[in-house]
């Protein structure tokens, strides 16, 4: 077709990070609440890949991805209190959505609400909290603080527990929409930085 392309872009690089972003961002879908193996996509082939099976018997209380054209680097380590150093990948974003969606895979348009500061091996880890942005059971929803105070707490133990023993993991903070769309926009800034010296690391 004429100036349509054959080819599947690549989530992290192909896709735009959102309509407005930080407040409206794109989150390219890897995995879904039901999930118990750890989906991940990979940098070079742009597919979802098999990461790991997961060890404990919890799986995401969201939906759970990546924001295209976003790089957690040296920007994203600095806001952090408690490290200089960010994981080098792409920004994680984890959805609500009150209708369950069984599918990963996808792209959606995100309002992002909030965030938790985690810190994993010593590196900023971040994951934006975000709710679905044309769902109507979150119409006016705007900040993490609005959400039921066991969605927030279920992110929380997801991410402390999701590794065996939670060795190395910590989380740091829970901010709200102003923190997490500085970190949207540092992890852009990371991104555009890396793509000027070369391009991704793989």
């Amino acid at each position: 077709m004429d100036g349509v392309s054959p080819h599947r872009p690549n989530p992290w690089h192909g896709l735009d990070v959102g309509p407005e972003p930080p407040s409206l961002v794109t989150a390219s879908i890897e995995m879904t609440p039901r999930d118990v193996v750890k989906y991940e996509l990979g940098k070079a082939s742009g597919l979802l890949e098999v990461d790991r099976l997961l060890e404990t018997s919890s799986s995401p209380p969201a939906l759970y991805g990546l924001i295209p054209r976003t790089y957690c680097g040296s920007r994203v380590a600095a806001l952090a209190e408690s490290n200089d150093v960010a994981d080098g990948d792409p920004l994680d974003i984890c959805v609500f959505s009150e209708r369950p969606i069984d599918k990963a895979d996808i792209i959606l348009t995100a309002r992002v609400v909030g965030g938790l500061r985690m810190i994993d091996g010593d590196e900023a880890d971040d994951k934006i909290v975000a709710v679905l942005a044309n769902d109507p059971t979150f119409e006016g929803l705007e900040e993490l603080a609005q959400l039921p105070a066991t969605m927030a707490d279920r992110l929380d133990h997801y991410f402390r527990t999701y590794k065996q023993g939670g060795a190395g993991v910590m989380i740091e903070a829970r901010y709200g929409a102003a923190d997490a769309q500085a970190v949207v926009v540092a992890a852009m800034a990371d991104y555009d930085e890396l793509m000027a010296g070369g391009g991704p690391v793989a």
